[in-house]
């Protein structure tokens, strides 16, 4: 008698875990999809919907980090950053702490381990931008045997391949500081390795399979200079995101690298009338991105006169979230003034790009270059 009216509060609790688990992972997945549709009202309450059903899981925090380490870069208000700043550092101390206590109860978690990882790399992300180098280093420790613990107990994750991808192609980037990187993550950098994981990640990811696709489009555009790899994906994430006003810019980027300057002249027009129209998300701060894309089509056409005049609008806007795009303008510009064989004044526009807090790896790296060696059109 016992075990027969056992039977059923078994089926029922094993099933009542199931549906609990399915409604987290499905929970998860919204959220991740409307954070990259810029709906971070909607994607916050998804997360937080995950966080009720499994409040012990540190997955849903270490997305609550992610998300509002996404937020942050995308502030057009300091008070708004402080506010992501804090959430980031919350959430990611929330995941750690469950992440370590699940893997006290189950050391083959593989999970706990990804989001444990995903919270550390919110917080160095913070730190480096922030400049707290000491911090870094705290927070840079047990990232690699996290994801080293994580593909042991479980070779089929591969979000974890994704993270591992990220330190092994991006470590050679954080210049003068490669070797002590390393030496933190015991890894070094394998560019080619790391390219391969993303990859992957971007093909099999779970979790992190929008986010490897991401990676996968800078790494193609801006790193290996192959925009005919990027295209298809920045497309189909283009199609799927149609609210993220990023993937817009980036499609017509990679159109206008492949000299198709039409499709790409069509889009900036688009974005442009947008952006005068302030139809969400578009707003006025963008306009010096449209200023940028414009100059980028002109000077892939060698109309290099045309191309200044849109470059220099886009230095115009000296706010703090227009560091990015100030800084490739100015790379550009110094390129304009290396093909009229004036190095002395393009050396000049390469060392702003250096100066300028946040600006990406890419035009960071590509100033360093032209510094030494000068800008030619031919490549030569």
């Amino acid at each position: 008698l016992f075990v027969l009216s056992s039977i059923p509060v078994f089926v029922f609790d094993a099933r009542g875990t199931e549906l609990r688990t399915g409604n987290y992972q499905a929970h998860l997945m919204e959220a991740i999809d409307k954070s990259f549709n810029l709906d971070e009202a909607g994607a916050d309450a998804g997360l937080k919907k995950a966080v009720e059903l499994e409040p012990d899981n540190p997955t849903g925090y270490a997305l609550e980090a992610m998300l509002h380490m996404f937020a942050y870069e995308m502030c057009f208000s300091l008070e708004k950053r402080q506010k992501e700043k804090e959430a980031i550092l919350y959430f990611s101390d929330e995941a750690l702490v469950r992440g370590k206590k699940r893997i006290a109860k189950n050391p083959k978690d593989s999970q706990a381990y990804v989001a444990m990882a995903l919270a550390k790399i919110a917080k160095v992300n913070l730190a480096v931008k922030e400049k707290r180098y000491i911090a870094m280093t705290h927070e840079t420790a047990n990232i690699w045997s996290y994801l080293e613990a994580a593909k042991s107990c479980d070779p089929n994750n591969y979000d974890a391949d994704f993270l591992m991808g990220l330190m092994h192609y991006h470590i050679d980037h954080f210049a003068g500081m490669t070797g002590f990187l390393s030496s933190l993550f015991i890894t070094e950098g394998d560019r080619q390795k790391g390219l391969a994981e993303i990859r992957t990640a971007a093909q099999k990811g779970y979790l992190l399979k929008e986010m490897a696709r991401v990676e996968l489009v800078s790494v193609y555009l801006n790193y290996e200079k192959q925009p005919s790899k990027a295209l298809p994906v920045v497309q189909e994430l283009r199609n799927k995101f149609p609210n993220n006003y990023n993937f817009h810019f980036i499609y017509a980027t990679a159109l206008l690298e492949l000299s198709r300057f039409a499709e790409a002249e069509a889009i900036a027009e688009q974005v442009e009338k947008n952006i005068s129209g302030e139809i969400p998300p578009f707003i006025p701060q963008l306009q010096p991105r449209y200023y940028q894309l414009v100059g980028r089509i002109h000077f892939k056409r060698g109309e290099y006169g045309r191309a200044e005049s849109y470059f220099q609008k886009a230095i115009q806007d000296k706010a703090f979230y227009n560091n990015r795009t100030q800084a490739r303008s100015l790379l550009y510009l110094g390129m304009i003034h290396d093909i009229r064989n004036e190095h002395k004044y393009a050396k000049d526009y390469y060392k702003r790009v250096l100066k300028i807090e946040g600006a990406d790896g890419a035009a960071r790296s590509d100033a360093k270059g032209y510094l030494q060696t000068p800008y030619r059109a031919d490549g030569k």
